[in-house]
């Protein structure tokens, strides 16, 4: 996998120091940065997105970090290089790396963010180890203006898995499914607060495990958050 980090890195440098005419852009915003409260239960939630590049070709480094009673539940970067194949859509490829939860593993990258029908920001990207284990994720989010200031955001994803993962208490096929509800408004163009609603179910073969386990198999938790960008 290091070799392979090493081989995708090089790839995304070449395209950047070929760009002659496009001025160097970045950017970086906190995409959700929330506290999500349920019945017995208070966590953090950090959605961060950055990248850098030109019109075309960009890198990309996408984090998810969620945190609950003083520990690290989930930890996972995502490098990509982001190349644009249409006016409404990039290819991505790269690496991802989840630190937690334990024990480490790291994926192959490839991809799709854009624009779909009835504007909904979607991103779909496939993900596969050393091993041949392989993983899947969509995700679909609409921003419905109700005034200049004012907007309510309703986001969907789902996550899927070629295959058994008992160290993780993961199941083969569609593993979980996260809806949520935003309501945001709009203080600066760059400061959002917002407050809102999730609900999260494992389906499948996760829901069996989490159910022989004694765990719940659903969620519902309100939220408290701000999505800021520079």
């Amino acid at each position: 996998m290091n070799r392979l980090i090493q081989t995708v890195l090089l790839t995304l440098a070449l395209p950047l120091m070929a760009a002659e005419d496009d001025p160097l852009l970045f950017m970086a915003s906190a995409d959700h940065f929330e506290r999500a409260f349920g019945d017995d239960e208070t966590a953090t939630h950090f959605e961060s997105t950055a990248w850098l590049g030109y019109d075309h070709h960009k890198l990309y480094l996408k984090s998810e970090l969620d945190r609950e009673a003083g520990e690290t539940h989930e930890s996972e970067h995502q490098l990509l290089y982001s190349r644009a194949i249409s006016p409404f859509w990039d290819l991505q490829m790269g690496v991802r790396k989840d630190f937690q939860p334990s024990p480490r593993q790291e994926w192959a990258v490839i991809g799709l963010q854009g624009l779909a029908p009835g504007f909904v920001q979607t991103e779909a990207a496939l993900f596969v180890q050393d091993n041949g284990d392989y993983a899947a994720r969509l995700t679909g989010e609409y921003e419905l203006l109700l005034s200049q200031r004012l907007e309510l955001a309703p986001e969907l994803q789902l996550n899927f898995y070629g295959q058994q993962n008992p160290t993780l208490a993961q199941g083969a096929g569609l593993s979980d499914a996260a809806l949520s509800l935003r309501l945001k408004y709009q203080i600066r163009r760059k400061i959002v607060p917002y407050i809102g609603v999730s609900w999260e179910a494992l389906t499948g073969e996760t829901a069996d495990i989490a159910q022989a386990a004694g765990d719940e198999t659903t969620h519902t938790k309100w939220l408290l958050g701000i999505h800021a960008w520079f």
